[in-house]
């Protein structure tokens, strides 16, 4: 054995370490192998193909960053070789720190470990700044394309996947996934170059005690095993939990008027404590698990480092090994360990993820089902709509429920066409399909002779407007809600617009006027008010078609002549819903819709004359409006 007052200058060749290399690595992958992959349901199944190839196309997102990416891993690597020779150096100062070596030498050693602790810090910081920089960009990128790609669905998608799971998705899943590739991915570099680097130096310190080292990688090995299998499903069922109390609160809360007005808050309450109880149940049972798992591994981890003091006291008693070596040794043990951990840990979360990963790529990969838009958009339009032979039935219905059965109908410019009949009987159903929300199973809907969808989207929402009873605002101004999809929408073409729906005398009120507040969901306004902005933005749009859906049932008779005298000026076609009897017998043209189909059709005095639906059903449907 060298002095051990002689400055250690590093393993010493031998030819026994050319065979314990390739040994310990060949027992890293049977260990992963069979400790980690080895029950068959990881490794050899579907989920794992599937898992390779969700994996490998979540990289590929990582392609804008390639530059970054090589930064990093570059400073990765070099902190990495940084940090592997700072426990060596260590050892080395601490051997020389009773021995009468030169000055010069001792100071050289000094100088090499402060030399390293600096690039290790430099060089780590740089790697975890570019890191997590990389990381902001990808999760931009990912919401944003999976933002974009939820708002091309069509209305069905909606009604069968909730508000609350979809904003967790776009928010808390596409974070986790960029965490698991990016973190993770770094983690494992870094964790799996420095255990390499790392074994080398060991075996040339110790190969006894790395061997007792290497013992505990497959002891933790199949303990982490079973625990990813445990806990992978718990996860999911906490993710699950999570976006339900999401939605519930949000449902409760965005309806705390109806929540009111029928004196439910207790059983909102119960409902909501009973989702937090389950979330409760979940969580603890995942915490017992993981009690339970660190228990058992750090039970392992001190049955192997008492054997290892018993080996080291052997070792240094036959002169084979110097207290500084052994500082050194037991200096990169620890972060082995860690290390070796922190891989089966990457491994476990990788595979936890994949589930999150899988749901949100079947988002972007959906196709919406829906037919494409057109390129049309004639800088004049007459407004003729004609529907022919229209079926169509609501997705989520039965297919023998149909809501509108081969009606045929048609609006003519500068008319004003009034849709009436008993509710349910499809009123609603053709104002859903003249707004594109839906499609016809059969038949088509012409505009001036061509198909809805031949039109462009933005183009076909500007020429048909169409104003429903309960309007929908969002958060912000007034002049944001008037202008809302509009580009370039000055404040005069507003002002005008809001005159001619005589609405301006109240705007002009507010204190902030066309700034000021609505509150969430315009809770700030009244419904009068809400349907004066409605109509305002319906307007500004200077539609060729406009659709009233009840739209002036909240407004007082003036502003009520007002708006309809504004939409059926300048020829426009004009499609009024509505339950008051003064408004429909103004119509040019009234359609009578039961049951899905067309009864009745005339004016008032021709429907009146022939004494039909129309006429029987005038004083259930009107009388209390006459």
């Amino acid at each position: 054995m060298a002095n051990p007052t002689e400055a250690y200058m590093g393993p010493i060749p031998d030819l026994s370490m050319l065979f314990l290399g390739p040994m310990s690595a060949l027992l890293a992958c049977v260990v992963w192998d069979k400790g980690l992959c080895g029950d068959g349901k990881i490794k050899k199944g579907a989920n794992t193909l599937n898992a390779r190839q969700l994996l490998l196309r979540m990289v590929k997102y990582f392609r804008p960053d390639t530059l970054h990416l090589i930064a990093a891993f570059s400073f990765l690597i070099l902190g990495v070789i940084c940090d592997t020779f700072i426990p060596l150096y260590q050892g080395n100062v601490i051997d020389m720190l009773r021995g009468q070596e030169l000055e010069i030498s001792f100071c050289y050693a000094v100088g090499q470990l402060a030399l390293v602790s600096l690039g290790s810090a430099l060089f780590s910081g740089m790697r975890g700044g570019i890191f997590m920089c990389t990381l902001a960009r990808l999760n931009k990128r990912l919401k944003h394309l999976l933002f974009h790609t939820l708002m091309q669905q069509e209305v069905h998608f909606f009604e069968e996947n909730k508000p609350g799971p979809l904003s967790s998705r776009l928010h808390s899943d596409v974070d986790r996934m960029g965490r698991t590739v990016a973190l993770n991915a770094n983690a494992l570099v870094r964790s799996t170059v420095k255990t390499g680097l790392m074994l080398t130096v060991m075996l040339g310190l110790s190969w006894e005690l790395t061997v007792l080292t290497c013992i505990e990688m497959p002891l933790l090995a199949i303990l982490q095993n079973k625990y990813i299998t445990w806990s992978k499903e718990l996860k999911d069922q906490m993710q699950d939990c999570h976006a339900q109390n999401k939605d519930l609160a949000s449902q409760t809360i965005g309806g705390i008027r109806t929540v009111r007005s029928f004196k439910a808050e207790e059983d909102e309450l119960r409902r909501y404590n009973e989702a937090l109880d389950q979330m409760h149940t979940i969580k603890r049972r995942s915490g017992i698990y993981s009690a339970v798992f660190c228990f058992m591994r750090r039970l392992m981890t001190l049955g192997i480092r008492i054997l290892m003091l018993l080996q080291a006291r052997n070792l240094i008693s036959s002169d084979r090994l110097s207290i500084g070596r052994l500082v050194s040794f037991f200096l990169y043990q620890k972060p082995m360990s860690n290390n070796l951990k922190e891989i089966l840990y990457c491994y476990g979360e990788t595979l936890s993820t994949v589930g999150v990963i899988s749901k949100v790529f079947s988002y972007l990969d959906r196709t919406p089902q829906c037919k494409r838009e057109g390129e049309l958009a004639p800088e004049r339009l007459q407004g003729r709509i004609v529907f022919q032979n229209v079926t169509f039935t609501y997705p989520s219905a039965p297919p023998d429920k149909v809501a509108l059965k081969s009606v045929s109908m048609e609006l003519q410019p500068g008319k004003m066409t009034a849709l009436v009949g008993p509710s349910g009987g499809g009123k609603t159903s053709c104002v859903s399909l003249l707004k594109r929300l839906y499609e016809p199973q059969e038949g088509q809907i012409l505009l001036d002779g061509e198909p809805l969808h031949h039109y462009k989207n933005k183009y076909l929402h500007q020429k048909v407007a169409v104003v429903s009873q309960s309007p929908v605002l969002f958060s912000g101004s007034l002049r944001y809600n008037i202008e809302y999809g509009l580009k370039d929408c000055s404040i005069e073409r507003v002002k005008e617009a809001a005159k001619k729906a005589n609405a301006d005398d109240f705007i002009s009120g507010l204190e902030d006027e066309y700034d000021t507040d609505v509150g969430e969901c315009g809770g700030k306004l009244s419904d009068g008010q809400k349907q004066g902005i409605a109509i305002i933005r319906a307007l500004v749009r200077d539609p060729q078609v406009i659709i009233l859906d009840e739209a002036t049932s909240k407004l007082d008779v003036e502003a009520q002549h007002a708006v309809l005298q504004e939409v059926l000026s300048c020829g426009r076609t004009v499609l009024v819903v509505a339950h008051q009897l003064k408004t429909v017998e103004k119509a040019d043209h009234i359609i009578f819709i039961e049951k899905g189909a067309v009864v009745e059709e005339g004016t008032h005095q021709e429907l009146m004359a022939k004494r039909g639906r129309y006429y029987r059903l005038k004083e259930e449907l009107f009388s209390q409006h006459s």
